[in-house]
């Protein structure tokens, strides 16, 4: 049985990542913007967004 292999970074507040060697995704929490070839690419997308910091939950009634 093979062990899962988990490459991960971060730029400007998205996760850049690999799984087993396969392609380079950039995502938040909750979303995937994209998927890639190679790192470099990755991490060329992911700086040329603007800064993600995730929101603040909103305190329930208001």
């Amino acid at each position: 049985m093979s062990v899962p292999m988990l490459n991960k970074m971060h730029m400007n507040g998205y996760d850049v990542l690999s799984v087993n060697n396969g392609p380079w995704r950039v995502c938040t929490q909750g979303d995937r913007l994209g998927s890639f070839a190679s790192r470099e690419e990755a991490l060329a997308f992911a700086a040329s967004l603007p800064g993600y910091r995730a929101r603040a939950a909103r305190p329930a009634g208001k």
